[in-house]
């Protein structure tokens, strides 16, 4: 009786927290951690996000190991905390991102118009995509029980198989720089691309070809705090 009371106590005190971080953009329309707690499905949600309509089919394994389930009851309470607590600094900090809390994971895109970008038919890091990916890294260095996705996507110009080679480069690129540069363990990392594969708009137009050419970071927790909600929860 006592754990079941503990429980319920835990969860009801990590909800009214998390409400003070409603205001934030990416946690404002669904609390996610309130939703953790009744969520026990896989994290098809952020999976969708990414890669689009080959979610439905499965994607890239490496992309589902990855991301893996969303985690349930009183310790995806915990989770949800934590990954609010995590987008809200990562909105703050880099305003041109777009930030979404989405499962249990974090979904960060780059375009050409929020900070981190490549010059035409190139995938080296420009200086201004330096200082925000440097802000990015040391927020993932304060929150180090988290796996890191990046993904790379271009516009549909020139031949699907150099858009494919250039969005593996790109996406090389930023994880390279987060790991040689910035001192992030390489094994918290995974590096995955599509070329124009996956449009999140027209590239009929300059404007939808300019949000097409994109990196996606995926944040979302590793085993370690997953097993930490657990036993803090009492689930164990």
């Amino acid at each position: 009786m006592r754990t079941f009371l503990k429980k319920i106590a835990l969860v009801a005190l990590t909800v009214i927290l998390v409400a003070g971080l409603s205001s934030c953009e990416a946690t404002k329309n669904a609390n996610n951690a309130q939703k953790g707690a009744v969520i026990g499905a896989a994290g098809g949600a952020i999976l969708g996000a990414i890669i689009g309509n080959n979610a439905g089919k499965g994607g890239k394994g490496e992309i589902g190991a990855v991301i893996g389930g969303v985690v349930g009851g009183a310790a995806g309470v915990l989770i949800g905390n934590k990954m609010d607590k995590q987008a809200q600094k990562i909105e703050e900090e880099i305003p041109g991102a777009k930030v979404e809390r989405i499962d249990d994971g974090i979904l960060v895109t780059f375009d050409e118009n929020s900070g981190v970008h490549f010059e035409t038919e190139k995938y080296n890091i420009t200086s201004t995509s330096e200082v925000m990916l440097t802000k990015l890294a040391n927020i993932l260095k304060e929150y180090p029980d988290t796996n890191v996705l990046v993904v790379g996507h271009t516009d549909s110009t020139g031949s699907a198989e150099y858009n494919m080679s250039l969005s593996e480069r790109r996406a090389n690129a930023v994880t390279t720089y987060f790991v040689n540069n910035k001192g992030l363990s390489s094994s918290r990392f995974t590096t995955t691309w599509f070329g124009e594969d996956e449009p999140i708009a027209t590239n009929s137009t300059v404007e939808g070809r300019a949000k097409n050419r994109r990196v996606n970071i995926a944040i979302v927790p590793n085993d370690k705090m997953k097993a930490d909600a657990k036993r803090e929860a009492g689930e164990n």
